[in-house]
């Protein structure tokens, strides 16, 4: 059995990680629930909450200015109702591409939230795009936490941290 799980995981994670781009990897794994939007796009919008649904360790090192960490694991569905009390404001929800995001923006969607979206490529993009990420003390940074080493891949600018 634990043979059988080992394999699983190895075939997984390398049809994952044998995709050579964002583009290739949210193509095979996202579902297209939750509307894109581009980091130029998001450039452009004024009022909106954006909301990181990485976890606060990723959070802490890097993130895009005046964003909420909701994070992934433990999201909580009552905290979120507390914070976005107008279901028709613009939310733009981020992880590192776009796959966590579009889980926590599925979320929001049938929590009933009409303006919802999800940062195409995440911070990875945002960054590969030169624009400014933060950290905890709201400092810019180039570090961006990329989760792992396979993930580091789709990084091209700043700093790449991750834990082994």
């Amino acid at each position: 059995m634990k043979f059988t799980i080992s394999i699983f995981i190895l075939i997984t994670t390398s049809f994952c990680f044998a995709q050579n781009t964002i583009p290739d990897v949210l193509e095979k794994l996202n579902k297209k629930i939750v509307p894109y939007i581009t980091v130029n796009e998001l450039k452009e919008k004024k009022n909106f909450i954006l909301l990181d649904a990485r976890e606060s360790k990723e959070f802490k090192i890097s993130h895009l200015q005046n964003a909420i960490n909701v994070g992934y694991d433990k999201f909580d569905n009552k905290n979120i109702i507390s914070l976005l009390k107008d279901k028709n404001e613009l939310i733009i929800v981020y992880c590192s591409i776009g796959i966590r995001s579009e889980t926590i923006g599925e979320k929001l969607i049938k929590k009933g939230y009409k303006n919802v979206y999800n940062l195409y490529g995440g911070i990875f993009e945002w960054k590969n795009s030169n624009e400014k990420t933060v950290n905890s003390k709201n400092v810019e940074t180039d570090s961006i936490h990329t989760f792992n080493k396979e993930w580091s891949q789709y990084l091209k600018n700043g700093i790449k941290i991750y834990e082994n």
